[in-house]
């Protein structure tokens, strides 16, 4: 079985970081962080644990925890940047350590745009280090009609890097 941490971080977004839960497979047990900027309350479901931001004891601040990876959807830029300096002052941050020091995957989906030189450096930095920096940008060759068809695309590449299988998009089958 799987275990994936999810963070939600910043409020604006919020509603996507929601919807990669409700993508995810049953089997999957899931570590929810949500960061006091993104109050949202959530139902209980199997093989789903809501944790506190500032619990930073939990058990998922444990490199000896094994999981199968995180992501933070969306990422706001203080949370990347805390990400990116080795601050962990909470467990969102925290946890992304772990995933840093263990070498286990990592996906920040960041949320703002433009991007400022600032936040583009601090991308560039996680990026070197393995992470993977995945905006929510949107493919048209995707055949997208709906919110939910982007939703789902976007979903589903963030899935695509974490090696999570999923039908949530049509795949390009060439010309």
């Amino acid at each position: 079985m799987k275990r994936l941490i999810i963070g939600i971080s910043g409020a604006s977004g919020v509603g996507l970081g929601l919807k990669v839960i409700e993508a995810l497979p049953k089997e999957i047990e899931k570590y929810i962080i949500i960061s006091e900027h993104a109050h949202v309350v959530l139902k209980q479901e199997e093989n789903q644990f809501l944790l506190s931001d500032e619990d930073i004891g939990a058990i998922i601040a444990s490199g000896s925890f094994k999981t199968d990876g995180m992501l933070v959807v969306p990422c706001s830029m203080n949370t990347l940047a805390k990400i990116a300096y080795g601050i962990a002052d909470n467990l969102l941050t925290r946890s992304a350590s772990v995933m840093l020091k263990e070498r286990r995957p990592l996906l920040l989906a960041p949320r703002e745009m433009p991007f400022s030189a600032i936040a583009l450096e601090n991308m560039h930095k996680l990026s070197m280090l393995g992470v993977h920096i995945a905006p929510p940008v949107l493919g048209y060759y995707a055949q997208i009609q709906t919110l939910e068809d982007m939703e789902n695309f976007l979903i589903g590449k963030w899935f695509d890097l974490l090696g999570i299988e999923h039908t949530l998009f049509k795949r390009w089958e060439g010309v």
